[in-house]
């Protein structure tokens, strides 16, 4: 990718772009593969409210891309301001090359190129009355964003993904997060260093799990901090992992459903943990 060698000369300035086989156009477009994404550890964001709360909240942008229709716009000036002050690149297209882009018919009228980053596991050290989510193989772009946006909701300190799990990263993950992604702390981790660092974390982990003997009401999420582990969408927690856990929770469930979609269980367990930790904010307790 090819991004620090464009930037370079521009910094400080707005280049207008009309051409979809311009070289920097080209490698923002490669962002859509995650091999790209992998080897420049840039990923791509759509919308003004995302591209600002990321700036706010810190991330480096490597490229603003406005289509010309939102020039002179305070916020939009505001961001450009911001990314050249940061080193960026500002690109100022055509929304044919904006759709091109965010692979939209009908865009919005701002994106960004971000620099990923991803807490290392080792670093997190669980507190009392804080909840984590610990997603096994997540494969679907759309769960993953929505639990990602659930879990900032809820309250909770982060995300570890568990093997092999679908890009956060991707543009259809980001855009479910509705910027989520970026207020939240995601880790990765290989089930056994998953399972190694849970033993030494000093927090409980709660699995949900079809064998589960323990009605997910019925756990005490207040006494130590709770890490909340979700298996893949198909086959549910391997053998590993369920074993790993401190309790194998279970939903109850009616009707002829076996199973809820991941994001909604994973909803519902939050908000559970949600529920018991504010009863402590309560008077008298």
């Amino acid at each position: 990718m090819s991004f620090e060698k464009e930037r370079a000369p521009r910094v400080g300035t707005v280049k207008e772009v009309t051409s979809l086989s311009n070289p920097i156009i080209k490698d923002i477009r490669a962002l859509s593969q995650k091999k790209h994404r992998e080897e420049s550890g840039t990923f791509l964001a759509e919308g003004l409210k995302l591209i600002i709360d990321a700036l706010e909240l810190g991330w480096t942008i490597r490229t603003l891309i406005y289509a010309k229709a939102a020039k002179g716009k305070p916020p939009v000036e505001k961001a450009a301001a911001k990314t050249v002050a940061s080193g960026g690149l500002v690109l100022e297209v055509s929304e044919k090359v904006l759709g091109a882009i965010t692979r939209r018919d009908n865009p919005q009228m701002v994106a960004g190129v971000f620099e990923s980053h991803y807490r290392p596991l080792a670093e997190i050290a669980p507190q009392k009355n804080e909840t984590y989510i610990a997603l096994d193989r997540v494969r679907d772009p759309g769960n993953l964003g929505t639990i990602i946006r659930t879990a900032d909701a809820a309250g909770a300190s982060g995300i570890i993904l568990v093997g092999e799990t679908t890009d956060p990263f991707s543009l259809e993950t980001v855009r479910a997060t509705m910027g989520s992604v970026f207020a939240l702390p995601v880790s990765r981790a290989e089930p056994k260093a998953f399972l190694d660092w849970a033993k030494k974390s000093g927090a409980e982990i709660v699995a949900t799990h079809l064998a589960g003997s323990v009605d997910y009401r019925t756990i005490d999420y207040t006494k130590k901090p709770i890490v909340l582990l979700m298996g893949n969408e198909q086959q549910g927690l391997p053998p590993e992992l369920a074993e790993g856990a401190g309790r194998l929770a279970r939903i109850p469930q009616q009707g002829r459903a076996d199973s809820l979609n991941l994001a909604v269980a994973t909803a519902v367990m939050l908000y559970e943990a949600r529920r018991h930790l504010l009863s402590l904010e309560e008077p008298g307790r």
